[in-house]
This record gives C-alpha cells, structure tokens and sequence, in this order.
C-alpha cells in the first residue's frame, strides 16, 4: 500500500521562506523607529506567506510527470521569479529608486553577485543594507542544498567531471533515486543537515569580526556575505569596516569553505574516505591563493627597488598581504577588497593589473560551493589532460597512473569541462554583443560580462581600469547583465539539460 504524504512543491517552500525571512529587517527596522520600512517588510512577509500558503495547497497533490525537469524548472524560476517578490518590499521602502533598479539589486544578491546600482551607500538605510545581505546569504543556501539534492543526482554544476555518464544520462539516475526517497524528503534532509552548519559558520565569523573591532551590524553583514560569496557591505567595503587586518584575516580563514565541498559535506556527495588535504579543488585553490600573490610581490618589489623607494618591512607585509587577501577573495567571486591593496601600488609605484582579478573570477571556486566561475575541478581536469599530453610526447607509449577515477577525469572530465569553456565563451560573446547593442563600450561590456556570468560584481570597480558604475549603464542593459547573472549562477549546461529532451521524460 503507497504512503501518501503532503507534497510542498520545491518553489512553494523557496516562497515560504523568502517571504518569512523579510521579517528580519522589519523586526531591524521596528528597532531603530523606522516605522515606513519595518511596515513595508511586514506586509510583504504577510502577503508572501499568504500567496505561498494558497499556491501550496492549489498544488499540494501534485505529482510532476518529470521529476528532473520540475526540480530545474524550480530553481530557474527561483532565480527568477523570487527575486522580483523580494524588490517589492525593497522597493516601496526606498521610495526613491525605479523597480527596475530595485530588482536588478535583488537578483544581483540573490545570485550572490553583489553587483550594486547605489554607489552612495548611505542612500539605504541599514535595515535595506540588511535586506541585500540576508537575500544573499538565502542564495547561498540555496545552493548549498540544490547542489547535493538536485544537481549532483544529474552530474550536473561540476560533478559532471567525474562522473562517467554524459549529459543527460543524469535523468535517469535521478528518476532511480527518486524511486527510494521522494524529492521533497531529499530536499527536506539535505536542508536540515546543511542548515545548521552554514548559519553556526555565519555565526562564528560574525563573532569573529565582533570581537576584531567591527560594529555588530557590520560584522553581520560581512559575515553573511563572505559564507555566500556575494561581497554586499553596507558600508561600501572593507576599507571602511574598523576589524581592520585580523577581520581580513578571519575572513581569509573562512573564504577556504568557497574552495572545496569537503570543508563541510564531506559524506553528502560521494566523497566517503576522502582527505581533505588531497582534494584537487583544495589544492589548486591554495597553490593560485600563494603564487599569484607571491608573483604580484614581486613584481612591486622590484618596482619599489627601481625607483628607490624606501621598502622597510611593514609596507612590504602590507603589499604581500593585501595581494593575498584580494586574490583569495576573488578566486572565491566574494570580491571584497582589502585596505591594503591599494597600498602596494603606492608602495612600488606600479598598478596591479586589473586583468589578473577578471582571471581569477572566471575560474571560481569549488564545486558545490556558493563560489561562481568555472570552477576549480574543471580547470583541475584540463591541467590534468594537458599534463597528461605532454607525458605522450616524451613517452609516447606511456601509460597513464593514478587509478581509474584519475583516468576519468584526464578523459571524459577533460572533455566535458572543454565543452563548458566553449559553451562559458559563447555565453561571454553574446552577453557583450547585446552589450553592445545598448550603447555600452567594448572594454565595459567585457568587464561587467565577465562580473555577471562569474557572479562577481565587485569585479567592474576593481578589475577595470576605471571603476564601472553599475548606476550608469541603460536599463536595457541592467536586465540583460540580470539575465547574465542567473545564467552565471545556474550554469549552462544545467539550462542546456533543462532543454534535453530526455530530461523530460519521467
């Protein structure tokens, strides 16, 4: 006899959320005597929940035909229908933008690209600042959960590298596991294992960068955006924060969970008996986080040395450390910037070119992470063919080591993950091109190309010669960089495999 349960459809209870996290800065706003914003997220909350609660039981017994083709309809409309509910309350609120604008800021957070239209950070009041961060942290989770019950049960975000099926085939497995546990349940599992160990590590970092000299709100804010890799900062970055060096540091420390999947789920994703430490995310992450900076050292050193300036040991930690900081923060696409990045060009005299931050952004941080870009396992898989190609020339009859899985990953990983750089160009190319269209400049539409699909906004401040004004580009191209974004975030091959047709059939 089946066991009938209550189904709460996925994009149901994303609404459910959203709607009842907007009582976070009501409540915020309710504190500092803000009465027209903590009333506006009040009534957004209570509407959310109502339309949530007659749309869960319009839909309550239904059963899709394809289990594979709702879940990634359900995450392509939660990155794009929801955020249009989370700028209405921003919007009312600020009273003083467009909608456009306001749900440009929400998709940007959503996404956790932390792309911003308002340059002047006081034009938001704190519990707005507070909006953006938490809407961030919330696109975080998501895809903390998504990546273990959704995309990683169709070899999909990354995982596709070492799974021997190719695209699509990824269906099937999910329509068998489906079979043994329902969506829902997996989902549900997955949320309350991941739940506790993303907010207990905002939490940490939050009394980390407390008790480094930050204001609690401050500090709560940079701490939910370095766990979702958005870089929101209500006050316009980390120069300004007062945790000063030890707050660069301790966010330093917890960036690492951008860098692999094993620093918190080692268990969920197949991983039983894998070291932390012989992780090839982990590890290539760390050797880019050590030679790029050390590389950047160097070359102002030298600068310093030509010039003849002074070089006494503290602006020379500054240097090497600000390059650090920087470089780490935008492998992960967090984009924060640090105080003393700015201080090694004035150290040596020589800028640092930009050209190295968009690099970093497009390879991305780990798989399964919040981190966006390419990813570090795909990049870790072409390292690997290419190695493995240069052995043939030498040895031409070698054969190849390292077990099966290696083996894998020289072959069919290497091949899937060239097909995703080919399909992460044409996305690059075309996004420019509409660019284009809109009366944006060739070296802008790169950058904040580059910035939307990698999930890194900060990017068009600091990678571009000039800082990029996001305020400043026509509304046209403000939905298009959007649409980027939640291409970024979701991948293409995730949209392609929405579009295969043997993805729809149950």
């Amino acid at each position: 006899m089946e066991h009938r349960l209550t189904r709460i459809p996925f994009f149901v209870l994303l609404m459910a959320i959203g709607s009842a996290a907007m009582m976070l800065p009501a409540i915020h706003a309710l504190v500092r005597e803000e009465w027209l914003t903590s009333r506006t997220f009040l009534y957004g909350a209570i509407l959310g929940l109502m339309l949530s609660l007659l749309i869960g039981l319009a839909t309550a017994n239904y059963r899709p035909a394809s289990v594979p083709r709702s879940q990634l309809s359900a995450l392509v409309a939660a990155f794009t229908v929801l955020p249009v509910m989370f700028a209405i309350p921003f919007h009312e609120a600020l009273g003083t933008t467009s909608f456009l604008n306001a749900w440009f800021e929400m998709v940007s957070s959503f996404t956790t690209t932390g792309a911003t239209v308002y340059d002047n950070v006081v034009r938001l009041n704190d519990s707005l600042h507070l909006w953006r961060a938490t809407v961030g942290w919330l696109g975080g989770l998501l895809i903390w959960v998504t990546a273990v019950s959704i995309l990683a049960p169709m070899n999909l975000g990354g995982f596709e590298v070492r799974s021997p099926s190719i695209i699509g085939e990824g269906g099937a497995r999910l329509s068998q596991i489906t079979r043994i546990a329902d969506p829902s349940e997996r989902l549900g599992r997955y949320a309350t294992r991941l739940l506790p160990i993303y907010a207990g590590l905002t939490g940490l970092l939050w009394l980390g960068l407390v008790a480094a000299g930050d204001r609690p709100f401050v500090a709560f804010c940079h701490a939910m955006s370095t766990l979702a890799t958005s870089g929101i900062s209500p006050v316009g970055g980390l120069r300004y924060a007062n945790s000063g060096l030890l707050g660069e540091m301790l966010i330093v420390l917890f960036s690492v969970f951008a860098l692999s999947r094993l620093t918190f789920a080692r268990n969920l994703f197949g991983d039983q008996g894998g070291r932390l430490m012989r992780d090839p995310e982990l590890r290539m992450g760390l050797a880019l986080v050590l030679i790029v900076p050390g590389l950047l050292f160097m070359r102002h050193f030298f600068g310093a040395v030509e010039d003849r300036v002074e070089a006494d040991l503290p602006q020379a930690f500054s240097a090497l450390w600000g390059a650090l900081f920087t470089v780490s923060s935008f492998l992960t696409t967090t984009g924060f910037e640090s105080r003393y990045w700015l201080g090694a060009a004035d150290w040596s005299g020589l800028e640092t070119p930009g050209l190295i931050l968009v690099g970093l952004a497009l390879i991305g941080g780990g798989v399964a992470t919040t981190a966006g870009g390419v990813k570090l396992l795909r990049v870790y898989a072409l390292w690997m063919h290419g190695k493995r190609e240069l052995e043939r020339l030498v040895h031409p009859h070698s054969v190849g080591g390292d077990g099966v899985e290696a083996r894998r990953i020289r072959r069919e990983g290497a091949f899937i993950s060239w097909i995703f750089f080919m399909l992460f160009a044409l996305s690059v190319t075309a996004v420019m091109l509409a660019l284009s269209l809109t009366g944006v400049q060739f070296e802008v539409a790169m950058t904040l190309t580059v910035a939307a699909l990698s999930t890194t906004g900060p990017l068009a401040e600091i990678g571009a010669q000039y800082p990029i004004s996001y305020a400043g580009i026509p509304d046209m191209a403000k939905t298009i960089l959007a649409a980027a974004m939640v291409l970024g975030r979701l991948e293409t091959l995730a949209i392609i495999a929405l579009l295969n047709p043997s993805s729809w059939r149950s």
